[in-house]
């Protein structure tokens, strides 16, 4: 058995014992749905509600990739400019890191009064809140392009954009995708907030509707349904990562 298979496995029985005991622990103690459902009522609830569950899903899973496809082509813009020019750095930096310091739920209230609630707020929000990790990867990725590689370029007469495009892009495409894996389970975030406080759909909005009425295992449904989309995306980043990166990446040994 090779070393991978193993690890998965490993990772499989992890994953599986820690519902197990989940599921024990409730059974056991008598934990009260109102407080921790358990596993087997949480697939039950989402076998049940499974119709009334997918537009909300599906309203959460379109503002999330909306939202983060804007938030890439912005950052990864935005890390360009700054990884490649030292005054951009100095002077756009210290207001991202003060735009990103905001709580992003205080900024959802100024969406709705600007576009209404609805579908918008959760896209801009989830927009806002993935640019900021894609552009420090970028930006760091072509900052720290070893002087070495430049001095070749340069002995060869590229300009300032031959070594942006053959040398800095390559080599701030590990910590690009790295970016993306990191930005989307926040992209996820971001729509929740907002499908919270401004929407009428979406599981955020499920969510606050079931916790209202007490259906505690309807709401962990909600929590599950995020888990399994953030991950899914989070595994075909990562599979896209290998293809694109594989030159970068440690061998498995």
């Amino acid at each position: 058995m090779s070393e991978v298979v193993r690890r998965k496995i490993y990772s499989a029985i992890l994953i599986v014992g820690v519902f197990v005991a989940w599921e024990l622990a409730c059974r056991l103690f008598h934990i009260s749905d109102l407080i921790l459902p358990r596993p087997t009522q949480v697939i039950a609830t989402l076998i049940e509600y499974a119709p009334g569950i997918a537009p909300h899903a599906y309203q959460t899973l379109y503002t999330t990739i909306v939202g983060f496809a804007f938030g890439v082509v912005i950052g990864l813009s935005l890390g360009v400019l700054i990884g490649s020019s030292r005054l951009a750095f100095d002077t756009a930096y210290p207001l991202l890191v003060g735009i990103s310091s905001i709580p992003k739920v205080a900024v959802v209230p100024i969406f709705v009064l600007w576009f209404g609630a609805g579908t918008v707020p959760a896209i801009l929000t989830a927009m806002i809140i993935c640019i900021f990790p894609i552009v420090v990867n970028v930006a760091t990725g072509i900052a720290t392009v070893e002087p070495e590689l430049e001095d070749v370029m340069r002995s060869m007469k590229a300009t300032k954009f031959d070594i942006l495009w053959n040398v800095g892009l390559p080599r701030s495409m590990p910590y690009f995708f790295a970016s993306l894996k990191v930005a989307i389970t926040l992209a996820f975030v971001g729509s929740v907030i907002a499908e919270t406080v401004a929407s009428n759909r979406g599981i955020g909005n499920m969510m606050i509707i079931a916790s209202s009425s007490f259906n505690v295992p309807l709401v962990f449904a909600g929590l599950a349904i995020l888990s399994f989309l953030g991950v899914s995306l989070y595994v075909i980043f990562s599979l896209i990562e290998r293809r694109v990166t594989g030159w970068a990446m440690r061998k498995a040994g």
